[in-house]
C-alpha cells in the first residue's frame, strides 16, 4: 500500500497559521470553529471530548507549548489508534463543510521533538509563492481535449 512508505502523517486544513506559515491542524481548526460559535453545542462537547483523550494519551510537546514555530505529524507506525479517535472530528469538519487534507510525508523538517506517537518538525516561516511557469502542455495550448484530464 502507498500510505505505508510514509513516515509521517497529518490532518489540516487550507487556512495558515500565522506563526509557521503553514496549514493549521485539525485541533486548531476545529477549536477556532469553538471560539468563533460555529459548532453546535452538542459538537463542541464531542470535540471537547475527543481533545480531553488526546490531552490524556497523546504527550503535548513542549515546542506547541511554547507556541513555536513547529508543525506536528502523527507517525504512521503507531498512529492507528490516534486516527481511530481522530475520525469524529473529521466528521464535524465534514458536518460543517471545513476542508481537511491528509498530508504524508518522509520529510516534515527538522525534528525537533519525537515521541512515540508524533513529531514537531521546526519551520522557517517563510512561505514562497511562485508565478506560474509556462505550459509544459507538448503543443503549448491552453485548451484541453475533453477527456484528456
Amino acid at each position: 500500500m502507498l500510505v505505508e512508505r510514509y513516515k509521517y502523517m497529518r490532518i489540516q486544513g487550507k487556512a495558515l497559521a500565522r506563526n509557521t506559515m503553514f496549514a493549521k491542524g485539525v485541533f486548531s481548526i476545529c477549536w477556532q470553529m469553538i471560539q468563533q460559535d460555529v459548532m453546535e453545542e452538542e459538537d463542541k462537547d464531542l470535540f471537547k471530548e475527543i481533545d480531553r483523550w488526546f490531552a490524556e494519551n497523546l504527550p503535548w510537546p513542549p515546542p506547541c507549548k511554547r507556541q513555536e514555530p513547529v508543525v506536528c505529524w502523527f507517525k504512521t507506525e503507531n498512529s492507528d489508534e490516534m486516527l481511530k479517535m481522530i475520525r469524529p472530528a473529521l466528521w464535524l469538519l465534514e458536518k460543517y463543510n471545513h476542508p481537511y487534507y491528509l498530508v504524508y510525508t518522509n520529510t516534515p523538517g527538522e525534528i525537533v521533538y519525537e515521541d512515540h506517537y508524533q513529531v514537531a518538525a521546526k519551520t522557517d516561516g517563510f512561505l514562497q509563492i511562485d508565478e506560474v511557469q509556462p505550459s509544459w502542455s507538448p503543443d503549448n495550448s491552453t485548451e484541453t481535449e475533453a477527456g484528456s484530464l
